[in-house]
């Protein structure tokens, strides 16, 4: 578990539940993909003010089979918020494919520059959601990897692990402070 203060002092017990996008080929959900989906949803039974996702098409039919289980109620509906995906794609593969991986902590290392303006720019994206959020209401959010640890990265100060397809983490905003905890496939 992850507690860093940050400068959002208005938010109070306000959670994102920040997922990557199941497994793929292309922009489009693999047939293992949309069961991981879909069975992430059967798990979930949970009520979410809204579901936003990057806008890529694997993030938002992650989040369509996610709500297709039945048991993900979105009340406000999905909402596309392409801040939650990097203008700069091809650098973060041609940086993960120099370190062997697309662990943060290595990306970071290869170019820390060039993470420390994404991480502040994703983690813009999160703070709308949770603006948008009132107090003790829920998101699920929909991204990639590693720009979700990015966006943790620059909203809570702290490096995470990689989340795996499918995985996520749990934000709690309560008074100006970020717990993160991890979420299973």
């Amino acid at each position: 578990m992850l507690v860093a203060h940050a400068d959002l002092r208005s938010i109070v017990a306000k959670e994102i539940e920040l997922r990557r996008h199941a497994d793929n080929h292309g922009d489009v959900l693999s047939a293992e993909g949309v069961r991981t989906a879909l069975a992430l949803g059967r798990r979930s039974d949970t009520e979410v003010a809204v579901v936003v996702t990057s806008g890529a098409q694997r993030a938002t039919q992650t989040a369509a089979c996610m709500l297709a289980s039945g048991r993900v109620r979105a009340t406000s509906g999905v909402l596309v918020n392409t801040g939650l995906q990097s203008t700069r794609e091809q650098h973060w593969r041609e940086l993960a494919r120099e370190v062997g991986g697309g662990d943060l902590v290595a990306i970071r290392r290869a170019d820390p520059r060039f993470v420390a303006v994404e991480a502040t720019s994703l983690a813009r994206a999160l703070r709308e959601v949770l603006a948008a959020l009132e107090d003790g209401q829920r998101a699920l959010v929909i991204g990639h990897s590693p720009t979700n640890e990015a966006a943790i990265l620059g909203l809570t100060g702290h490096e995470i692990a990689p989340m795996a397809k499918g995985a996520g983490v749990l934000v709690i905003a309560e008074e100006g402070t970020f717990t993160v905890m991890p979420l299973d496939p």
